[in-house]
């Protein structure tokens, strides 16, 4: 395993991250278990989860997962900003957003259920358009302060609001944010023009999610649906059934062309096409299976050619 260093922070977080968006929201402990370990005796040390993942369950699931390890030797992340807990009995107005009770409040309850003092990383899950960006900064500084969390970061701000929260951090003399989570894959490229080159100024990391487009960076989906594939789930498989354009699965073919010429997994060429940009310090990947974990962590290993990336700008420009 490769390491990077998140923005200009100190902390150090491995090339591929471990996530557990839709792959652990049914809330089974042995799978979770084995998965984390694998991912872990991988030299995976990032593990990234959100509160509102499997309706609060996965956070319980993923500290169940991670209890064996010592806690310094891994980087532990979750973010805030969805509502995800049924209101009645008790309906409340300040069940989502960026807002200090909000924040406060579910980073107290991320604690509980992932059974450990602090979090590495606490992020915004998505701006908030209804609360000052002040009180958003000076919430999530005075969470550093009080040491629920070591840092702090974003998920899917633009360029425009990421400049606007290291400002105020600043000119206030507050801690700043380290991080951001954008979508990014061979087939979801928009941040590139809008906030890449803003982490890149600020000093900020970005921690990719979905770096193999659900699965359909694969090549899996290139003939017809695998029985038991998350396209066929009528939830979870809803973001990447949208994917399934003519124009998608003509450059996916394209691609698998590529990797098999390579003689390499398609998802090794998809991930290393990530890792090829500085402003990426991680790919969050998932998994249902060990096996899969153990292939993805060996794109960081494979060595990127200019001449490669090339023929994959015909295919995708």
């Amino acid at each position: 395993m490769n390491y990077r260093r998140l923005g200009h922070s100190g902390l150090v977080v491995s090339e591929i991250g471990f996530g557990s968006w839709l792959t652990l929201d049914e809330g089974d402990l042995e799978l979770a278990t084995e998965l984390h370990r694998t991912a872990y005796e991988s030299g995976i040390n990032f593990f990234d989860t959100a509160n509102a993942y499997g309706s609060g369950e996965t956070e319980t699931v993923v500290g169940h997962a991670l209890q064996p390890f010592r806690r310094e030797t891994f980087v532990l992340a979750t973010k805030a900003f969805w509502p995800y807990e049924p209101n009645w009995p008790f309906p409340t107005a300040n069940d989502r957003g960026l807002s200090r009770k909000h924040l406060h409040q579910e980073l107290d309850k991320s604690l509980t259920r992932l059974g450990v003092d602090y979090v590495d990383l606490y992020q915004c899950h998505r701006f908030d358009d209804h609360t000052p960006l002040e009180e958003t900064c000076r919430a999530m500084s005075d969470l550093v302060e009080r040491g629920k969390t070591l840092y702090w970061g974003m998920s899917e701000w633009t360029g425009t609001q990421i400049q606007a929260a290291v400002s105020i951090c600043e000119e206030a003399g507050w801690h700043r944010p380290i991080s951001n989570q954008p979508i990014y894959n061979m087939l979801d490229r928009h941040w590139e023009k809008d906030s890449f080159p803003s982490t890149k100024q600020c000093g900020i990391g970005n921690v990719c999610f979905s770096p193999l487009a659900e699965g359909m960076l694969t090549g899996k989906y290139v003939g017809d649906t695998p029985d038991g594939s998350r396209a066929e789930h009528e939830r979870k498989g809803k973001f990447l059934r949208a994917r399934f354009t003519d124009a998608n699965l003509e450059k996916v073919r394209r691609l698998a062309q590529i990797a098999g010429d390579l003689e390499i997994p398609m998802s090794t060429l998809a991930l290393r096409w990530c890792l090829r940009r500085t402003e990426v310090s991680s790919c969050i990947v998932g998994a249902s299976r060990p096996a899969q974990i153990v292939e993805n962590t060996k794109a960081v290993d494979f060595e990127w050619d200019e001449s490669i990336e090339v023929k994959i700008a015909a295919i995708l420009d």
